[in-house]
């Protein structure tokens, strides 16, 4: 029964999400407390009565953890990514008593949608054992129509602003969590002026970015495009043997100067969130010289992904979930981390200068029944950041919380709820 559930969330995205999820899962009968780990995490929950602080030392919490399961007899963990220690930790303690574990993440199939999945996301999701043909006989229970890709990230001025609010309460307010520690090696306060800096030179970034789009939409060459993502990101660090992105940044350069047409020219686009603390653009720099092929690599910062997918030739990346776009539109691919798109139908497996000399396609139709099957489990309509997108959102997660099965399970069960018609403007 409903009622019989007690809910444990950790961190959620930045923003009223999770405290807008509890509420409603208070309406449905259940249960919720909250673990604060500093005052950006507690300045978001509206519960006092609610709210857990943890103020001792970050060696303190596995065992803490575990106490609080038994102690408050929760039934199931909710928190925001599985790979940061404290949430590794808490997973590790909720599967051990056999408590049920709900992961959110940034949607695979973003921005239109988040992940919802139980257990693990991204590299620790059920999708890794998976197989494209488990997924059609799956589908035999579905009749979704699928929406296009849609071209924009979604809510990005609502996450950094979120971001930047977070880290502040974290900087200015935090005396009582003396014992936090930021599981990104920033400090808060770098956090802080990160975000600021952001903020402050989006109209520099927007005229750069449209320069060097311009060059490139007009000069002519083939090119292929390299997905950039965030160097602390947790699928890069943890789903993938680079320790930075200059190593990534080296590979490609070295890849592309060894097998690339001469004629062909190499695009870097970074991450929409991408602020700086890691040195990408003079790592790609330095690499292009000194392979003698700087005047046919290219850096673009942020920006929509759409236009230049529509002119490139193929993608490279570590593991962004920005090549579901890359597959949706029948372009060849390589990655090189852990990700739940990496099937032997849609991923190259050449070596780098071979892939950039004649890359080889992936199989469109198994990529459509795999997005297909996404759509119709752990990916839900809504976001995070945006009041509109929270609101969307709750109409469907709370109940999929709920079912006793997961989203997959359903699926095969066939009783997976229906989900929302997605209409999607570019």
């Amino acid at each position: 029964m409903t009622n019989q559930r007690t809910f444990l969330m950790l961190q959620g995205p930045h923003g009223p999400f999770f405290h807008q999820l509890a509420k409603m899962l208070r309406k449905a009968g259940g249960t919720v407390w909250h673990v604060s780990f500093n005052r950006g995490d507690e300045s978001f929950w509206f519960h006092p009565e609610s709210l857990i602080r943890y103020t001792d030392r970050a060696e303190d919490w596995p065992a803490r953890i575990a106490g609080l399961i038994a102690e408050r007899r929760v039934t199931d963990l909710v928190l925001y990514g599985d790979t940061r220690p404290i949430h590794a930790q808490a997973v590790a303690a909720a599967n051990a008593a056999g408590v049920r574990v709900h992961v959110f993440e940034e949607g695979y199939l973003r921005p239109y949608w988040v992940t919802y999945e139980r257990g693990g996301s991204n590299g620790n999701s059920r999708l890794m054992a998976m197989d494209v043909a488990g997924m059609r006989a799956a589908l035999a229970h579905s009749q979704i129509e699928q929406p296009l890709a849609p071209a924009r990230w979604g809510d990005m001025r609502h996450h950094i602003f979120y971001g930047a609010l977070y880290h502040f309460f974290v900087m200015a307010r935090n005396g009582r969590y003396r014992n936090f520690r930021p599981h990104r090696g920033v400090s808060v306060a770098g956090e802080f002026r990160l975000y600021l800096q952001q903020l402050a030179l989006m109209p520099v970034h927007i005229a750069q970015r449209w320069w060097a789009t311009l060059r490139i939409r007009y000069g002519g060459f083939p090119f292929h495009l390299v997905l950039m993502q965030l160097e602390h990101d947790a699928s890069f660090r943890a789903h993938s043997s680079f320790t930075s992105q200059t190593e990534f940044v080296e590979l490609c350069i070295d890849g592309f100067a060894r097998g690339a047409p001469r004629h062909h020219h190499l695009v870097f686009k970074a991450h929409p969130l991408e602020d700086g603390r890691a040195p990408v653009r003079r790592a790609i720099r330095k690499a292009a010289q000194a392979q003698g092929v700087a005047d046919r690599v290219h850096f673009v910062r942020g920006g929509k992904l759409a236009g230049l997918l529509a002119q490139a030739r193929s993608a490279v990346t570590v593991n962004s979930t920005a090549a579901q776009q890359v597959l949706w539109r029948g372009l060849p691919l390589k990655a090189f981390g852990r990700a739940v798109f990496d099937h032997p139908e849609f991923v190259s497996p050449q070596p780098l200068p071979e892939f950039f000399a004649a890359p080889s396609r992936p199989d469109s139709r198994a990529y459509r029944d795999y997005r297909h099957y996404l759509l119709e489990t752990s990916q839900v309509p809504g976001g995070f950041y945006s009041a509109r997108g929270r609101r969307q959102l709750m109409r469907q997660v709370v109940d999929m919380m709920l079912t006793p099965e997961d989203p997959y399970d359903a699926l095969t069960t066939g009783k997976a709820a229906p989900r929302q018609q997605l209409r999607v403007v570019s």
